[in-house]
């Protein structure tokens, strides 16, 4: 039991610390996308570079990355160990050991972890709620956060009361990374998707 849980940790945390869009932004050329925009690992701030494909191939890459070793988890591992995957991933990709643990802020691989832990339905409902709300106010942080929102609501409306912790820690660390957005949106400066960050 001791190894299940120690490799289902740490599958989570390689496979989620893989900075995607750093990766994806040097190999088409543009550079170190921290040097960018925001300074942010992830698609928002890829699309700074102007590079549509490449930013929307480091919102799927990071989606896939926090669902990939949760099914893998449940299928070869051990299906109890389901938690520690995801936890794995997410906190990988928060905090990558490559990249003296400054990651990105959450918010697509944890609709991947809501996706390998509900059978599609917990998925959708968070992507819902974070692609409406960005049409609607076209801010990116306020759609990550009502997202983040959503994912522990609903695993109490699911039944999955022994994942709510789980959520809930996931969505205090997308607001914690997110803490400086937030003062942007406080005092009007926070900038809407297809503009220069503030």
């Amino acid at each position: 039991m001791g190894m299940q849980m120690a490799l289902s940790l740490l599958m989570g945390y390689a496979m989620g610390s893989i900075p995607f869009g750093l990766l994806l932004a040097r190999l088409s050329g543009a550079g170190d996308i921290r040097k960018i925009g925001s300074g942010n690992i992830g698609a928002t701030n890829v699309l700074r570079t102007g590079n549509k494909f490449i930013a929307a191939l480091t919102l799927l890459l990071d989606v896939a990355k926090g669902a990939v070793p949760i099914l893998l988890v449940r299928e070869y591992i051990n299906p109890d160990m389901v938690p520690l995957a995801a936890a794995g991933a997410f906190f990988g990709h928060l905090y990558p050991i490559w990249l003296k643990f400054n990651g990105g802020k959450g918010v697509a691989t944890y609709a991947g972890v809501m996706f390998g832990l509900f059978p599609w339905e917990g998925g959708l409902v968070y992507a819902a709620v974070w692609i409406l709300s960005l049409l609607i106010v076209r801010i990116s942080s306020v759609s990550g956060l009502l997202a983040a929102i959503a994912a522990p609501l609903f695993a109490v409306y699911a039944g999955e009361i022994k994942l709510v912790a789980l959520l809930i820690a996931c969505s205090l660390l997308v607001f914690w990374n997110h803490r400086s957005n937030i003062e942007r949106l406080l005092a009007g400066d926070e900038p809407r998707v297809g503009s220069k960050p503030g």
